[in-house]
């Protein structure tokens, strides 16, 4: 019985082969999207520049084709807010430890620790080049920004149901007054930019807004008295 003796060979030498390994042949899905993610990160650090990135390189680097790449980015803007929004989506969850201003302290620490590392070199020229290519700061704000707000929101508002923050507060002028000053020091690298500055804007800002017990004077009535 030949044919019986040849399926039990099989049988022997495992599903895939004489090994049991898998025969070398296309990756699967997932294997190809983090690496294209991967190589976009390592080439944008390396050349320096949006415009400078290609998806044949990016590509070639991934040991894809061009194909692969825009089944999941429809556009070179898209892949590299992508792959920088997902090296960072672990470490800028928002933390809920019962206080709204460790909380944000935290998150923006972690922030500026990225800024500070290799990374930094991505979202440099994710705003540089976003300046000249709606497209790009387009696919930032949506890929990254975003996404990262709408956690903020939900952070705030448990600051404001704890009664940390008063009731009616504009979210989005408090992200802006917490996180501007950080994006300044990184962009304009007039002064250090490091983890103790977190404290400072968050001492500032948030410290600034919380709500008054009642018979306390605002600081600039016990200036007059």
């Amino acid at each position: 019985m030949p044919q019986n003796n040849t399926r039990n060979a099989g049988n022997r030498n495992g599903r895939h082969g004489t090994n049991g390994t898998r025969p070398p042949g296309r990756p699967r899905s997932e294997e190809s999207r983090q690496s294209i993610l991967r190589s976009t990160l390592k080439l944008l650090k390396q050349q320096g520049g949006f415009s400078e990135l290609s998806i044949e390189a990016i590509a070639a680097d991934a040991n894809v084709g061009k194909t692969t790449v825009y089944r999941w980015w429809p556009t070179k803007a898209a892949l590299v807010a992508d792959a920088f929004s997902t090296s960072a989506e672990d470490e800028l969850q928002f933390p809920d430890t019962g206080f709204v201003q460790r909380d944000m302290n935290l998150q923006m620490r972690r922030l500026i620790r990225i800024f500070r590392s290799e990374r930094g070199k991505v979202v440099a020229a994710l705003l540089a080049g976003g300046q000249s290519d709606p497209e790009l700061i387009d696919a930032f704000r949506d890929r990254f920004l975003w996404p990262r707000r709408r956690q903020a929101y939900q952070t705030l508002q448990r600051g404001i149901d704890r009664g940390e923050l008063p009731a009616g507060s504009d979210f989005d002028l408090i992200l802006d007054s917490l996180y501007g000053p950080i994006y300044m020091r990184f962009l304009i690298r007039h002064a250090k930019l490091d983890e103790n500055f977190a404290d400072d804007i968050c001492g500032l800002v948030l410290q600034g807004l919380k709500p008054q017990k009642s018979g306390e004077n605002s600081p600039s009535e016990s200036t007059q008295s």
